[in-house]
């Protein structure tokens, strides 16, 4: 298990779009990826669970991987979060 902590610079926060780019990175991985903000953690491959933290400008998450590929998901999740500009 390997995990990574980000804070969310985009202005609007993880909305639908960035939320939507970022559960369609992580899909085709064979890893568990969670999502944790204010003490709650969702499965990173489902939108609705991304979407229910309601996460805002500025907030504090970490990304969780556990698997045979939690490298490479954890990569994935590093590069989107940061070419899109979601998250530093």
């Amino acid at each position: 298990m390997i995990e990574k902590n980000y804070k969310v610079t985009s202005n609007e926060g993880l909305h639908a779009r960035p939320s939507s780019i970022l559960v369609s990175a992580v899909t085709p991985f064979t890893s568990d990826v969670k999502l944790e903000y204010n003490e709650k953690t969702v499965n990173l491959k489902s939108i609705m669970g991304v979407m229910s933290l309601g996460i805002s400008a500025g907030a504090d998450i970490k990304i969780i991987a556990d698997g045979a590929d939690e490298k490479e998901v954890l990569a994935k999740v590093d590069e989107v979060l940061k070419s899109e500009g979601i998250a530093q």
